[in-house]
C-alpha cells in the first residue's frame, strides 16, 4: 500500500477525509475510527494486550517514536484500567486532533487560518496532497474487494480496510448497481445481485478483520473488540444522525 511509513491511525484519517466536505471528518464516528487505528497498531507492536478484556501495557517505559501512539501509551498508563470498546471511544478527540496535525507536518494536509463572519479566527484543514490520498483509497478498496486471498494480505493492509469497512466511510460503500428483480406473490422488490454481494463483503471484511490479528489468539481478540467497538459506534452516530 502507498506511503507504508505512515501509521494506521494516520492511513485511517486520509481514508475518511473528504476533500469536499472537510469539517465533515471532524466527528465523533472518525474520532473513534482514528482511534481504534491507534489501538490495533499498538496491539500489533506488541505495547498494549489484553488482560481479562483490559487494554494493559505491557512496558511502562516502551516508545515507538511516534508522537500519536506514544501519547495514546501514556494515556492509558495514566488512566485507570478499561476494556477496548472503552478505549475507542475514550477521550478519542485526543488521538484525532494529534494525528491531524502529524498529518499537517508531513504535507498531507495544510492547515489554512480563515475568519468565520470575517471575525472568528478558524481554522480550515485542506488535502494537500490529494494524489497519495486518491492512491491509498485505491488500494484498499482493491483490498476490500479484489481477488488476492485475505491470507495473502498484509496484517496492516488488512486492518485498514477491516476498520474502513467497519467505520462504514463512504468511499467505500458497497455497491449497488445490481438489477434488481421481485420476488413472487407479495413479498416485493429483491435486490439478487446485492443479497450476494453483501453476504461475500461481509466474508471478506470478517477475513480481513481475521487477518488484522494475525495468528496470535490474544491478538485477534483484541482485534475483535475494536472492530466491533467501532462497528457499535457507527451504528449509534447513524441512528442518532438520522440515517444519514
Amino acid at each position: 500500500m502507498p506511503d507504508g511509513s505512515l501509521s494506521l491511525p494516520a492511513r485511517l484519517s486520509l481514508l475518511a477525509w473528504d476533500p469536499a466536505r472537510p469539517g465533515a471528518t471532524d466527528t465523533a464516528r472518525h474520532h473513534h475510527l482514528v482511534r481504534a487505528g491507534a489501538l490495533t497498531e499498538l496491539a500489533q507492536r506488541g505495547l498494549l494486550v489484553d488482560d481479562e478484556g483490559i487494554a494493559t501495557p505491557v512496558d511502562l517505559d516502551a516508545r515507538t517514536g511516534d508522537a500519536v501512539l506514544d501519547g495514546l501509551l501514556d494515556l492509558v498508563r495514566e488512566s485507570m484500567p478499561h476494556r477496548w470498546r472503552t478505549w475507542v471511544r475514550l477521550h478519542a478527540r485526543v488521538t484525532f486532533d494529534a494525528v491531524r496535525e502529524q498529518l499537517v507536518a508531513e504535507g498531507y494536509l495544510r492547515a489554512e487560518k480563515r475568519r468565520v463572519l470575517g471575525v472568528f479566527p478558524s481554522v480550515e484543514y485542506v488535502l494537500a496532497r490529494v494524489a497519495a490520498a486518491r492512491a491509498l483509497h485505491e488500494e484498499t478498496r482493491y483490498v476490500l474487494e479484489g481477488p488476492v486471498p485475505a491470507g495473502e494480505v498484509s496484517e496492516r493492509d488488512a486492518a485498514v480496510a477491516a476498520l474502513a469497512a467497519a467505520a462504514e466511510l463512504r468511499a467505500f460503500a458497497p455497491r449497488t448497481s445490481e438489477p434488481r428483480a421481485f420476488e413472487p406473490r407479495t413479498r416485493g422488490p429483491r435486490a439478487v445481485g446485492s443479497a450476494v454481494t453483501g453476504a461475500r463483503r461481509e466474508d471478506r471484511i470478517a477475513e480481513l478483520a481475521g487477518r488484522c490479528g494475525g495468528a496470535a489468539p490474544g491478538l485477534r481478540k483484541i482485534v475483535g473488540e475494536v472492530w466491533g467497538a467501532v462497528s457499535a459506534e457507527t451504528a449509534r452516530s447513524v441512528a442518532s444522525a438520522g440515517g444519514c
